[in-house]
């Protein structure tokens, strides 16, 4: 069994209520439960988090070297366009990751165009929606189970 990671930035756990024309009307508890019973079904663990905090997300991070986690699946929200600290952490721990993006956003505004972390990726999902996560959760199964 392999463990995997899910970790969401600020504003996400507004998921479900926060402008549903962009985000939709899915809840982030639905998207982990439902992320959740499928690394399960596929023999994976995942473990999920979601912090307002660009420390907390740092520390998570940090967290999943030791936890000898295997892949993340990152929506970091806001910090996409503005932290170097999550890049970093990101670059430290050599993890392999999918940055996922529920809108698209090369289709919005300028400074949202500008992502941190889409060079270091292994991958970059935007404008999917929520089934964004389940694409990325797949990719993870195939290639670090």
């Amino acid at each position: 069994m392999s463990k995997f990671m899910l970790l969401n930035g600020p504003n996400l756990n507004l998921l479900g209520s926060r402008e549903p024309e962009i985000y939709g009307s899915v809840t982030l508890e639905e998207i982990e439960k439902k992320l959740d019973s499928k690394a399960s079904a596929n023999g994976q663990e995942l473990i999920c988090f979601q912090s307002n905090a660009e420390h907390d997300l740092v520390e998570q991070i940090h967290l999943a070297k030791k936890e000898d986690v295997k892949f993340i699946i990152f929506n970091p929200g806001a910090f996409t366009h503005s932290s170097i600290a999550i890049r970093d952490a990101l670059s430290g721990v050599g993890i392999p990751f999918i940055e996922v993006h529920i809108s698209n956003i090369y289709s919005r505004e300028d400074f949202r165009q500008k992502s941190f972390l889409s060079d270091i990726a292994e991958g970059v999902i935007s404008g999917l929606g929520v089934e964004g996560y389940e694409l990325a959760l797949d990719s993870g199964i195939k290639k670090y189970s």
